[in-house]
């Protein structure tokens, strides 16, 4: 039970550190692009959704390729980073 207890709170406190990469990166997108009121909380909702999209696209990834540890970690990182890349080029070239 405390291994269960333990596993849980480790696991929550992982999602909760990408969600608020995921918010402070666009954050930053936001302010760059000047964003305010209601096109801000549009943004601010679409980048969160896709960052949560990749995140979950790329652990699902890792697990098909059976990675564990400190090598999961490493691939989720650049996979999400790497299905950000494109998005984040189109908005600027915008």
């Amino acid at each position: 039970m405390r291994t269960l207890l333990t596993a849980l709170t480790l696991s929550l406190a992982a999602f909760a550190t990408g969600a608020q990469a995921a918010n402070a990166a666009c954050e930053a997108a936001a302010a760059e692009k000047k964003l305010a009121g209601a096109a801000k909380t549009s943004f601010l909702t679409k980048c969160e959704r896709d960052a949560a999209s990749a995140t979950t696209t790329c652990e699902a990834a890792a697990a098909d390729k059976k990675l564990a540890g400190a090598a999961k970690n490493s691939f989720v990182t650049k996979c999400v980073r790497d299905a950000s890349a494109p998005a984040a080029a189109a908005s600027a070239a915008k």
